[in-house]
């Protein structure tokens, strides 16, 4: 199953979205629909909140007053928050019963307003949200829904702000144009990037990458931030720490477009017990592995040994499903060589501008070559780790560096 959030501010067109791809197939749990039934005449959720703000948002017939209610509750932080404190536990318990309902390979989309506001973000594989520009959405709130210019701006204002949708969006969008122009967007996005990451999850396999380097992207440490809050959400108290690694966390360092993720663990057998969250959240295993050992390339630090010992270099390998962003997960033991390394190598590159300018040659150098696929580029590059790995730790000792 492959459940994706979609959101986005009041009068976006985020309804646009969510019917086209009710139309292509998809499973759509909307939160505002469900938000309505569990305020239903006979509800408990109606009886706690005439409780709350008074038999004035009722109709005469019994049915709640939406207009009125919002008038009261959108009126300061405190009423919001004890509206959104009745409805909002009431609309996870329905809108969980509707996906446990589901088939197993299902596509849900999740319509929910406020999920940003929620912090329901990271809890989902991917996170789409539409966007339209405020005098856009105050237009169409008056023009289409017939809402006082007014309560449009207090209801955008109390919605969360487009700087913090972006923080939490896997896919940005632009709903500037024509309904149709969205629904096209939708489709494409459908077809490009939903359906083949729900084929890959059912397949349990990752996406393809290419071992081709490209120019440093300021996003990537955005985009890693996103999926470490995913990561962290999945593994929950089995995750000692969740690191963003590798090149793309060097600012400036031209890398292929892979984020790399470094989740620490107590044991292998930690790490075997969290594949079915990891593959919930978008990443199938790939394999059990080992990372390949230094030989004697030990650091003058005690507890390192023992980096000469192979079985100290054992990992386990997931990445990520969805082609629109992709990810190798490694998942490491506390305190290993391998999992120490990973920690290091990012703060040394950071830290040393020559050390990170010969790396980058190094890549620069094995790209040029071309490789089929990234474990050869990556096995290129191998032998001038083995000599890096004892001048990281030099490095290390000398700046009294630890993790």
């Amino acid at each position: 199953m492959l459940r994706i959030g979609l959101t986005g501010g009041i009068g976006a067109g985020k309804s646009t979205v969510s019917a086209t791809f009710d139309e292509l197939g998809g499973i759509i749990v909307d939160g505002d629909v469900i938000s309505r039934e569990v305020v239903q005449p006979g509800t408990e959720g109606l009886a706690a909140l005439v409780e709350a703000f008074g038999r004035q948002i009722l109709l005469p017939d019994g049915t709640l007053d939406r207009p009125a209610l919002a008038a009261v509750a959108f009126s300061d932080d405190e009423k919001r928050a004890t509206l959104n404190g009745i409805v909002h536990p009431l609309v996870g318990k329905r809108r969980a019963e509707l996906i446990e309902a589901a088939p197993e390979d299902a596509v849900i989309v999740e319509d929910i307003p406020l999920l940003v506001e929620s912090k329901m973000a990271p809890l989902f594989p991917l996170v789409i949200v539409v966007h339209a520009d405020e005098e856009v959405r105050v237009r169409r709130l008056v023009e289409q829904r017939g809402m006082p210019e007014a309560d449009a701006r207090a209801r955008i204002a109390a919605q969360a702000t487009e700087e913090q949708r972006r923080e939490v969006a896997d896919v940005w969008l632009d709903n500037s144009g024509t309904a149709e122009q969205l629904a096209q967007q939708a489709r494409l996005l459908w077809d490009e990037r939903i359906m083949p990451f729900a084929e890959n999850l059912r397949a349990g396999r990752s996406a393809p990458t290419q071992p081709r380097l490209v120019p440093a992207d300021p996003s990537w440490a955005d985009q890693g931030r996103r999926i470490l809050a995913r990561l962290r959400t999945a593994c929950g108290h089995h995750a000692i720490r969740v690191d963003h690694v590798g090149s793309t966390a060097v600012p400036g360092l031209d890398a292929k477009d892979v984020i790399d993720v470094q989740i620490t663990v107590a044991s292998l057998a930690v790490a075997d017990e969290i594949a079915g969250a990891l593959l919930a959240a978008g990443y199938p295993r790939m394999n059990t592995g080992a990372d390949v050992g230094k030989g004697d390339a030990r650091s003058t630090v005690a507890e390192f040994d023992h980096a000469d010992d192979e079985s100290l270099w054992g990992k386990r390998l997931h990445a990520a499903a969805d082609p629109g962003r992709p990810t190798n997960v490694h998942i490491r033991v506390d305190g290993w060589p391998n999992q120490q390394f990973a920690l290091l190598f990012v703060d040394w590159l950071r830290a040393d501008a020559g050390e990170c300018a010969q790396y980058l040659e190094l890549k620069r150098r094995v790209a040029k070559h071309g490789h089929a696929n990234t474990g050869d580029y990556a096995e290129a590059k191998e032998p001038w780790f083995a000599d890096a790995y004892r001048r990281a730790w030099k490095w290390a000792d000398e700046t009294s560096w630890r993790p």
